[in-house]
């Protein structure tokens, strides 16, 4: 097997078909479906079948994918390990919508400004999937939330924390003051989907009263919401940070929750999958960073999960 015919294998996976993956690799669709025969008869089995016009993945083909997804995450990591240790080729990162509305426009513009040879692709996400797809080699690194399970992280990870936030609570207007879960009126939590980690916080908060929000509406910005919020369909949970990017602030009150004034922002990547454009990255963050215990201690950034 070769580079090339893998690259190729994991882009019409990806793009769901050949005439995707085709326009995303700058190949014509017949040089496409080619390598992707010559692969299956190297490897003595068939990797797609089809059905109707979309091409599915047989077992064989699951089996290929996430081999492929290593070898080519391998095979970028060696070629940065022999060029010179100057930041270039692709990053791939991903990371929360409110790291990525509040924090990252600045930091990332000063970074093309400074590593113009950097293709940085940017992809949202909740915490869980984010650290899934690290995990799977789809993407680089991801800025994500301190799981509430530790033992997230536990495994082929290292990690450097490089933003705190404080998580509050969003009502409406006139809401009376809340002191636990017990002192929401509202019986609808309007949140991110199931792998947030802030949802998975604020769960935990209602359940240590003995508690669930009735429902829960799921929605995937912040400025819906907050806006939501504003029309009194519920409640919800934000960092500080984003509130002075959204609409609709004078119709919500603001309730600090102290046990959760202290989230901390990480930079997670695979344990030995680390290039110079990311090494770029984590010192512009630790830059940023409104820790300053990570800047008076700069050399623990490089230590392992354990």
């Amino acid at each position: 097997m070769d580079l090339a015919a893998l690259n190729i294998f994991r882009a019409v996976v990806r793009e769901n078909g050949v005439t995707r993956a085709a326009a995303k690799l700058n190949r014509v669709q017949s040089n496409v479906t080619t390598r992707i025969k010559q692969l299956e008869e190297q490897l003595g089995t068939e990797l797609f079948i089809r059905d109707g016009r979309r091409l599915v993945l047989t077992p064989a083909g699951e089996t290929l994918l996430p081999y492929a997804e290593r070898l080519l995450a391998l095979a970028d990591e060696a070629r940065h390990a022999v060029r010179e240790n100057r930041p270039n080729g692709r990053l791939r990162l991903g990371t929360m919508e409110s790291v990525a509305a509040s924090r990252l426009p600045a930091l990332l513009a000063r970074y093309h400004q400074r590593w113009p040879d950097v293709a940085l692709e940017l992809e949202t996400g909740t915490t869980g999937r984010l650290i899934e797809r690290v995990r799977n080699f789809e993407v680089d690194a991801a800025l994500v939330a301190t799981p509430l399970d530790p033992g997230a992280l536990h495994d082929v990870f290292e990690y450097v924390p490089v933003f705190r936030e404080e998580l509050v609570m969003l009502t409406p207007r006139g809401h009376r003051p809340i002191r636990d879960a017990r002192d929401v009126a509202l019986s609808t939590l309007i949140a991110f989907e199931r792998g947030c980690a802030y949802r998975s916080y604020i769960e935990k908060w209602y359940l240590e009263c003995d508690l669930r929000p009735a429902r829960v509406l799921e929605l995937g910005s912040y400025h819906a919401m907050v806006a939501c919020v504003a029309a009194g369909v519920g409640v919800s949970i934000a960092p500080r940070s984003v509130l002075g990017l959204q609409q609709n602030v004078d119709d919500i009150a603001v309730h600090p929750l102290g046990e959760f004034d202290a989230i901390d922002t990480l930079l997670v990547w695979r344990r030995g999958h680390f290039s110079a454009a990311l090494n770029a990255l984590r010192e512009q963050l630790l830059a940023d960073s409104n820790l300053a215990a990570n800047s008076a201690q700069p050399d623990r950034i490089a230590q392992p999960v354990v």
